[in-house]
């Protein structure tokens, strides 16, 4: 007798791996589940840059020589409390701090400009109770003068991001510009360690002689602080009355966003986005990790 082979069932039973293979993929459903998860991640995103750390970028040579234009940091938020400009965009909240503490002297903050909202970075000179005055460029902090020694000079090449900052006069005047034997332009300007009460030590610098170098009495109210860019000609500060695109004024611990933490990126905006190489010369990897 001949073997005949054994009829077999190739059905699957219902719900085997292989039945759900050819099945019809549920658009709504992955596009649902996509979507939550990007809420999910924008939440996360919008906790972090709240409560804990958020990253700015330097515009200006107002905090020359610390900080240049094109670096990158990172801002600590948990330093001074939070309050509703610790958000990252403006929303009518009330005023007041959770968890607030003073920054010192010598801190460099973040503040929101109380006309316009921008962001200012400068440091802190004066805090509440304190009475501020500049005599010849020099600080003097509740009627005693603040330590400020020359240190030589600062130089600087002449950056494309410079030269877009300031419309084509990257070193201020031509008394700071000096060509090299290559025929790049460098600026050469006079810098001074200033110390203040405390010890806190960081370097200035100081152009000229202008009309703010020497003021008044400056008193400062409690809650409030007295801010001054570390490069004292360049910078629209505490010596200026708050005015949209300016001077800040006196301004209140209210409106502070975070302390100065670490620079994270440097660049002297020479890099084309076509160019993929261009991006890592025009990098300054030196100033990238330097903390305040």
């Amino acid at each position: 007798m001949l073997d005949r082979p054994t009829e077999t069932n190739d059905a699957m039973p219902e719900g085997s791996a292989e039945a759900h293979a050819d099945a019809p993929i549920d658009y709504q459903r992955e596009l649902l589940s996509f979507g939550a998860f990007l809420v999910k991640f924008a939440l996360l995103v919008l906790i972090i840059r709240t409560l804990l750390v958020s990253s700015f970028n330097i515009p200006s040579e107002s905090m020359q020589p610390r900080l240049l234009i094109g670096d990158y940091l990172i801002v600590d938020k948990t330093a001074y409390g939070w309050s509703r400009h610790s958000l990252p965009f403006a929303l009518n909240l009330p005023e007041g701090r959770i968890l607030a503490r003073s920054p010192e002297r010598g801190d460099v903050v973040v503040v929101k400009h109380p006309i316009d909202g921008t962001d200012y970075i400068k440091r802190v000179i004066g805090v509440g109770g304190d009475r501020v005055q500049l005599i010849d460029g020099d600080v003097w902090l509740n009627g005693r003068q603040v330590s400020r020694l020359p240190t030589g000079r600062f130089d600087i090449p002449a950056t494309e991001n410079m030269r877009e900052a300031s419309y084509g006069n990257p070193c201020f005047r031509p008394a700071f510009e000096e060509l090299s034997s290559t025929g790049e332009l460098w600026c050469h300007y006079p810098r001074f360690r200033e110390t203040l009460p405390g010890g806190r030590s960081y370097p200035v610098l100081d152009l000229m002689l202008t009309e703010t170098d020497t003021t008044g009495v400056y008193e400062v109210p409690a809650g409030h602080m007295f801010l001054m860019g570390d490069n004292r000609d360049r910078s629209q500060d505490s010596r200026f009355p708050a005015t949209a695109g300016g001077g800040i004024g006196i301004i209140s611990e209210e409106r502070l966003v975070g302390r100065a933490w670490v620079t994270i990126f440097s660049t002297d905006g020479s890099a084309v986005w076509y160019n993929p190489l261009s991006w890592f010369r025009a990098a300054r990897w030196e100033r990238i990790g330097e903390g305040f």
